[in-house]
């Protein structure tokens, strides 16, 4: 745990501390940080319970933890277990003093106040009439998250925009340059510009006017003097932490730093990732893996879903033997043919399971599906549990999990999760629980891969803050395509990966829209659950459960595979980004307000994003074959035709089923490779660099063994390829010395 927090201690339990003691073993093997200096002790007003109390934050509350972030206390004493108690790795500080500095923080301190009454705390913070508010989660209903109340609190539905999702963040941004952490566990309340407090009675004076409607008489209304207000109850104080920008991007960067650092993928987690229809048994898989190999189709990760184990709602953690006579020898059999395993589970254990005896006692009180819920919050229930799956699939082989089922139903008449009532055995209740279950959940999946040294990039359902450190992305069971945009261009301001996916469609141009999508996602899914063939043969369920092709497969077959290799040539340049993201906190797919907050019109774009340092992606939507694109201030190029455009304009592009609109920002360097059907430890790409424009940077490209976390321990090279002259040339400097991951085939200038 960081130095710069005070240890967590729950009255009557002390399980929870050698949970944090435990977790601090994975911080170690994050990204390389040194500890915050320690801050200032909280002011303590009074606190009895039922008798409000007020204040207003002043110097003695405010502590530079490092540069540009500042910590406030407001309220009574802090809550006992938050986020920051359970953090999967250090703060990368080192990387947080190369960012610009910032001598000031960018809200003034006696213009937050704070109220504590019998209901909870409530925290009041200044916004200007034209800010813009960001963030808070991965609610992909909403984009622009400014005046209107939104509540962090995991769920698997979304519920009246109110920003329920699988991954709510308590970290907001703000287009004038600053970021927001509220360091609670608790659902929390934010209203972000649409409370008037006592205080500014004069504001709405006047201003009023007859409705003509019901829906008119309900519209927001318009204010000039703007008010953030956080709620959080029952806690009788906070720690709130403020982050620098100067810009949008700079901030967020300060955020990602300070939970870590970006996750680090193994090279073979950004190719694709096909998972198979639940019920297939071993030999089924095989023969379908062997005929994507034989397609040629692009493939890296394979997936298991429930059918693998015994029992499932509640899980055995056993392979069923009927569909897997001998796990070992299918193991052996998919890795052959060079594809990685990952193989879903959700927590609840069944009482069939080994599992079931030993984690009785570090468990919680209440069942769900009639198996236990294990409190990862304690040492022992990780124990258990990792020693477990080590022993059936780590040391198996398998290198990857799909973490189900890890969220809440907080507005279903028939929720089948715990209750927020519940009590486990580290101390965390029900509500507590409910919020950290996803990151405690991946935690422990993680400490066996990291004992190994490997890398994983897999799925969970649910996360919150300061998970940007965690190799997982965050999946749903929705599939709205615009609500899957959404979630891609929204992603980056809350330090988390979102993945779009792949099913049926209800036609082929469906088909080809989704997939576009996909592979400009952090990670390129295909999700057949409930289909037995894949989508490019067969689009409709139940016929594919049949096992008829579409008359269409053939060339549904080239088209999609097209899209999987421009995935497979772009590895090497995301591989790039997300390394950026890793030591610079730089997210690798990010809106367009991010790199242009003071343009007005990427203030609410939500269907176009950057995709890594130079590349715009406009994604279609099914139906479509023409759609609006925004191009920011400067000169784009056509990615497929090298068309030159101006930038600061909106422009109508055609947009044919096969091809989704793509653009590279004028003075940029794109590395393209050959593409391969899936990537090994020897794989060296071949590329050929174009040069867009006169290119004003060099790029770096990264060079690792692709799979081990000795990145970390400096073994990597960097390759700065610059351009000068009309010419490109590549510096290869580090401390790798194994197989070369790049050769340069040619140099073009566009």
């Amino acid at each position: 745990m960081n130095p710069s927090h005070r240890p967590v201690r729950l009255t009557r339990r002390k399980v929870l501390g050698s949970a944090v003691a435990a977790l601090a073993a994975v911080a170690e093997t994050g990204p390389s940080a040194q500890a915050a200096p320690p801050v200032a002790a909280p002011v303590n007003p009074d606190d009895t319970y039922g008798q409000m109390t007020s204040g207003v934050v002043t110097g003695e509350n405010i502590t530079e933890v490092l540069p540009g972030i500042w910590r406030i206390h407001v309220g009574g004493k802090s809550e006992q277990v938050t986020p920051l108690s359970f953090r999967s790795a250090p703060t990368n500080a080192s990387a947080l003093g190369l960012l610009p500095p910032v001598k000031t923080m960018p809200l003034e301190h006696h213009a937050i106040s704070w109220t504590l009454s019998a209901r909870g705390i409530s925290v009041q913070l200044p916004m200007t009439h034209e800010e813009r508010i960001y963030g808070l989660g991965l609610d992909t209903e909403i984009f622009d998250m400014t005046d209107r109340r939104a509540i962090c609190c995991p769920s698997d539905t979304p519920q009246d925009k109110m920003n329920y999702s699988h991954a709510p963040v308590s970290f907001y941004v703000s287009n004038r340059g600053y970021g927001v952490y509220v360091d609670t566990a608790r659902y929390a309340w934010f209203y972000t510009g649409n409370v008037v407090p006592k205080a500014d009675a004069g504001e709405l004076a006047g201003t009023a006017q007859p409705a003509l409607s019901t829906a008119g008489l309900y519209e927001p209304t318009p204010l000039h003097h703007k008010t953030m207000l956080v709620d959080v109850h029952p806690s009788r104080g906070l720690d709130i932490y403020i982050f620098a920008g100067p810009t949008l991007r700079h901030a967020v960067q300060r955020y990602n730093l300070f939970s870590g650092g970006g996750a680090m993928p193994p090279l073979w987690g950004l190719g694709i990732h096909y998972r198979g229809e639940s019920m297939m048994s071993d030999q089924e898989i095989v023969a379908l893996a062997r005929r994507l190999r034989a397609e040629k189709m692009p493939c890296d990760m394979w997936g298991l879903e429930p059918g693998w184990q015994s029992r499932v709602y509640p899980s055995s953690f056993e392979w069923d033997r009927a569909r897997f006579p001998d796990p070992d020898a299918f193991i052996k059999t998919i890795k052959s043919m060079n594809y990685h395993l990952n193989a879903w589970e959700h927590a609840f254990t069944s009482p069939i399971s080994p599992l079931f005896k030993p984690l009785r006692p570090w468990s919680g009180n209440f069942l769900v599906w009639g198996g236990l819920t294990p409190d990862f919050a304690t040492a022992e229930a990780r124990k258990i549990w990792m020693n477990h799956h080590d022993k059936i699939m780590f040391s198996k082989g398998i290198d990857g999990v799909k973490l189900d089922e890890c969220d809440n139903q907080p507005y279903r008449a028939h929720p089948w999760s715990f209750p927020e009532a519940s009590v486990f055995p580290s101390g965390l209740d029900g509500e507590l629980m409910h919020t950290l279950f996803g990151e405690l959940y991946q935690q422990t999946m993680l400490q066996p891969l990291t004992r190994r040294n490997l890398r994983t990039w897999s799925l969970v359902r649910d996360t919150f803050a300061l998970a940007a450190p965690l190799p997982f992305t965050v999946y749903s069971d929705s599939y709205d395509f615009n609500c899957y945009l959404r979630g891609v261009c929204k992603q980056a301001f809350s330090g988390v990966m979102w993945v779009p996916e792949v099913r049926n469609a209800e036609s082929v141009e469906e088909l080809y829209r989704r997939v576009q999508l996909v592979i400009f996602a952090p990670m390129a899914l295909i999700n057949c659950w409930y289909m037995k063939l894949p989508p490019w043969l067969q689009i409709n369920r139940d016929r594919s459960n049949q096992g008829q092709l579409m008359p269409e497969h053939q060339q549904a077959t080239k088209v999609v595979r097209t899209l999987f290799e421009l995935r497979m040539r772009l590895i090497p340049y995301l591989y790039a980004a997300f390394n950026e993201y890793r030591l610079r906190g730089m997210p690798p797919i990010r809106p367009l307000v991010m790199d242009w907050p003071d343009d007005v019109a990427t203030h609410t774009i939500d269907d176009q994003f950057m995709f890594g340092p130079a590349i715009l992606v406009a994604p279609v939507q099914p139906g479509r074959r023409r759609r609006r694109v925004y191009l920011p201030a400067g000169h784009w190029y056509d990615f497929a035709t090298h068309q030159r455009m101006d930038g600061g304009r909106w422009i109508t592009v055609d947009a044919p089923v096969e091809r989704i609109p793509m653009f590279v920002k004028s003075g940029s360097i794109i590395p393209l490779a050959e593409p391969v059907p899936f990537i090994t430890a020897e794989t060296c790409f071949e590329l050929t660099v174009y040069a867009f424009g006169t290119p004003r940077e060099s790029i770096t490209l990264y060079e690792d063994d692709g799979t081990s976390l000795d990145y970390q321990k400096g073994r990597q090279n960097t390759l700065e390829i610059t351009w000068r002259n009309g010419t490109g040339s590549v510096a290869r400097g580090g401390n790798y010395s194994g197989p070369p991951r790049y050769a340069f085939k040619a140099f073009h200038s566009v």
